[in-house]
């Protein structure tokens, strides 16, 4: 046997030959590396934060065939948890956001908001300019989306009795223990004890508060739960599980749809009015896609479209001139003066009082929710 040193002759062969296919290989790899690549194309997202069934899902495919991109949705049951899930990225993560006016405010003090204006979102100009009036440093970086207010809904079939206001919900009949549905929102759930006492939805007074918090003690009793009705077939109010319930009052029209016998009021006392918003994050790396998709959705066509898809009142003026008759002259809809007299917009409350109006509502809520 024939030895090369100290390794038999036919293993070194062998390594040869291996070496030539490795030198081949590499060759033919360093050839392609001067040839460009076959194009690839690229997936877009655009992640938005959104309430549940808060969205016509057949505007959000046409918008991502128009544009080529994929419009991911997170969804979002209290603006709590919204605040909550933003707070743990410092707004990261996220490209458009639906805010309330309130939460809307406290972001941009964060500086999480990008500006917006009819240069980079032209369909602001269909916006009634009273909603900019209310807030102006916010809508400079905000397009308002919907608006409305706060009622009850209840079931005429199983609860006999008149229900005009919010006394009805709050000293409640003895039929309702354990049947009524409370909203989990600390702003929205003390409305009604602030309402019936004759205080405002903005109070800070210590008086007041405390004895909105002993009305909202003593309906306890009464409370099966803190949250959100479902809004489908199976939800609380339409299967009879709850007879009576906080809702917004676009929802009520919602539920109203599998139950005829769910009858919506608003209370007499008066009640909140609501604006929710449009916003870019500042983070966003998709800005121009993000007011992209907020001047597609304001589309005079697309926002009547939404707008009687959700049940809601819609800020866009030319929207509105395509609305329905049946939407128009839907008084739950668009409430009548009187009712909008006695509704107020939330404003900001000093870090104290919130504290204060946290803690009136986790002492209603405990255990309820």
């Amino acid at each position: 046997m024939i030895f090369f040193s100290n390794v038999p002759f036919f293993r070194h062969v062998r390594y040869f030959l291996l070496s030539l296919v490795m030198v081949g290989f590499i060759l033919s790899v360093s050839s392609l590396e001067g040839q460009a690549a076959p194009p690839q194309k690229q997936s877009r997202e655009l992640v938005f934060l959104n309430w549940p069934d808060y969205m016509d899902q057949e505007l959000i495919k046409k918008f991502e065939k128009q544009q080529g991109v994929k419009v991911r949705q997170v969804y979002y049951e209290t603006e709590e948890e919204q605040e909550r899930l933003l707070s743990l990225t410092n707004g990261k993560g996220y490209d458009v956001v639906l805010v309330s006016m309130i939460n809307g405010l406290s972001y941009l003090n964060r500086k999480w908001l990008a500006p917006v204006d009819t240069a980079s979102v032209p369909n602001i100009r269909h916006i009634d300019p009273a909603w900019g009036r209310m807030a102006p440093e916010l809508m400079k970086h905000a397009v308002p989306f919907s608006w409305g207010t706060m009622g009850i809904a209840y079931r005429n079939d199983l609860f006999k009795g008149e229900v005009r206001g919010w006394k009805d919900l709050l000293r409640p009949q003895e039929g309702l223990r354990g049947k009524i549905f409370m909203i989990k929102d600390l702003r929205d759930a003390i409305v009604p004890a602030l309402k019936i006492l004759g205080y405002s939805v903005n109070s800070t007074s210590t008086e007041e508060l405390d004895a909105a918090e002993k009305i909202l003690l003593a309906q306890k009793p009464f409370v099966k739960k803190y949250g959100y009705p479902d809004l489908d077939k199976n939800s609380q109010l339409v299967k009879g599980d709850i007879l009576m319930a906080m809702v917004y009052n676009g929802d009520a029209l919602t539920l109203q749809e599998f139950n005829k016998n769910i009858v919506f009021v608003f209370p007499e006392e008066g009640s909140n009015l609501w604006l929710d918003n449009l916003v870019v994050m500042e983070s966003s790396p998709r800005k121009d896609l993000a007011r992209t998709f907020i001047n597609f959705l304001n589309e005079p066509e697309n926002a009547a479209r939404l707008a009687e898809h959700i049940y809601q009142a819609t800020p866009n003026l030319a929207a509105k001139k395509l609305l329905s008759p049946e939407h128009l002259q839907n008084r739950i809809i668009w409430p009548d003066e009187k009712t909008m007299t006695k509704a107020e917009l939330y404003a900001p409350l000093p870090p104290r009082v919130q504290k204060r109006y946290n803690s009136i509502f986790l002492k209603a809520s405990e255990g309820l929710r």
